[in-house]
């Protein structure tokens, strides 16, 4: 059987907001760069508490922590924007804002994946991933 997915990064963020409603605190996802940039920006914007790679047989596994046990979650809403059906793109002066500033957005720019701000003052567009809240 197997798991491959049309779209890991839609299936990255279910499986965070899955376990948020379930109350976990952490999930355990196999690993690509693309998931593990995401992941880490998540981390950087405070979203996340950890982003790990364990080493496997088969393939690696990324492990991420959503948070602390005993804590509530930062995340309220995370949502795809982009799939693999309809791909949305934005110009820096197009990329939306989320809840007036207090959400980001993910932007998978051609100097990388960025939040919305790091993209405006980089002056780049480019395929939104998802927006949190």
């Amino acid at each position: 059987m197997s798991l491959q997915s049309t779209d890991p990064i839609a299936d990255l963020l279910t499986r965070i907001r899955n376990a948020i409603m379930a109350g976990k605190n952490e999930i355990r996802v196999p690993a690509s760069k693309m998931k593990q940039t995401v992941a880490e920006q998540l981390k950087k914007a405070g979203y996340l508490t950890d982003v790990k790679v364990e080493k496997g047989t088969p393939r690696d596994t990324l492990v991420v922590t959503i948070n602390e046990a005993g804590s509530n979650t930062t995340i309220n809403e995370i949502v795809r924007l982009s799939k693999p059906g309809r791909r949305v793109y934005a110009g820096v002066t197009e990329i939306p804002r989320v809840k007036s500033g207090r959400g980001i957005v993910l932007v998978s720019t051609s100097k990388g994946v960025m939040t919305d701000n790091e993209a405006r003052k980089a002056r780049l567009g480019g395929e939104l991933i998802c927006k949190v809240y």
